[in-house]
């Protein structure tokens, strides 16, 4: 005689979180898990309401000013960039209220074809989630404290990295501009 149990909510045990947290702003070498970095803004209570997902991958390319890039090495000043990630996405959460913001970024040796910098956008409408998106990658260029170092057939050379005052509102401007062409 087989006898059935049906367990209720109260009777199941509580779920135990057992999985690495992921932050919503990293820099380091890890490699980049945008599947995972989404994942970290899915749990807001808000999420809910959210009808779309804008991820942008930065990957490393082969070429560069007509050399063959053969791979690129990143250095950062690691506590000032995590805040500049704040930084942005306090302006983005200014621009558009109901978007979300995660944003990683590599340091390291990356080889071609690697993603060098992650950022996910959620909101509840796809044009504030796409224009949000493309405002901090443009914020990122601007005031974050990373630098690559370029290596190609023949030699390598320094790119010049973030050069504007992260309170210089005509670069803040440009950057929203670019965003909602």
């Amino acid at each position: 005689m087989a006898i059935a149990v049906r367990l209720t909510r109260a009777a199941q045990p509580p779920r135990r979180y057992t999985g690495p947290v992921i932050p919503l702003f990293a820099i380091g070498p890890a490699p980049l898990e945008v599947d995972r970095i989404a994942a970290a803004l899915a749990g807001a209570a808000s999420a809910d309401a959210d009808g779309a997902v804008v991820t942008f991958l930065g990957l490393v390319r082969n070429h560069n000013m007509g050399r063959r890039v053969r791979y690129l090495e990143y250095e950062a000043y690691e506590p000032l960039a995590l805040k500049a990630f704040e930084r942005i996405a306090r302006e983005v959460e200014e621009r558009w209220p109901d978007a979300r913001l995660a944003l990683h970024h590599r340091l390291g040796r990356l080889d071609v074809g690697e993603a060098s910098v992650a950022i996910v956008v959620r909101s509840p409408h796809r044009g504030n989630a796409y224009a949000a998106c493309r405002y901090a990658i443009e914020r990122v260029k601007q005031i974050v404290p990373v630098w690559k170092r370029e290596f190609f057939d023949g030699g390598d050379v320094w790119i010049e990295g973030a050069t504007a005052n992260p309170d210089d509102e005509r670069a803040r401007a440009e950057a929203e501009r670019v965003a909602c062409a």
